[in-house]
């Protein structure tokens, strides 16, 4: 039972990371949020320069999820609480 007390203090940090992988799937997902000509940025349709936002955003995104997973198993091998 000594590993249950850690997975319960992980779980936040883990819901986290998911949102965090998720976030970039489900904003691009959503065709009609983003489907419109304007805003327009140096001249690209509204269309175009928000996915190449995301992926600015998703590469973003996957770093924090992989730094918080890496200090989360970090924690588990090193038995910290």
């Amino acid at each position: 039972m000594e590993g249950a007390g850690r997975g319960r203090k992980a779980w936040p940090v883990r819901a986290v990371v998911g949102v965090l992988l998720l976030t970039p799937v489900v904003a691009l997902l959503w065709v009609p949020s983003y489907t419109r000509v304007t805003p327009r940025l140096f001249g690209f349709p509204f269309f175009y320069w928000y996915q190449l936002a995301w992926v600015l955003a998703g590469a973003a995104c996957l770093a924090g999820a992989y730094v918080l997973t890496m200090r989360l198993e970090r924690q588990r091998r090193s038995g910290v609480r």
